[in-house]
């Protein structure tokens, strides 16, 4: 029963491990509050990353764009 539930854990583990690589090496950005790439501004251009409103500025170092 144990070696079961070891061996189901590390398949588990391993699929995560695997999914988790993929979403790192794809290069996309990940959806969150502002709704990924589809997502637009309030003046109708798309939302990148950087110019997401809902970022916090003190936490990522991506300079904004237009900010000089």
């Amino acid at each position: 029963m144990l070696v079961l539930f070891l061996l189901s854990l590390g398949l588990i583990a391993s699929v995560m491990l695997a999914m988790s690589v993929g979403v790192a090496l794809s290069g996309r950005c990940l959806r969150g509050s502002c709704g990924g790439p589809g997502a637009v501004g309030p003046d109708g251009e798309p939302l990148a990353c950087a110019s997401c409103p809902n970022r916090d500025p003190q936490r990522h170092s991506m300079p904004r764009p237009g900010a000089a």
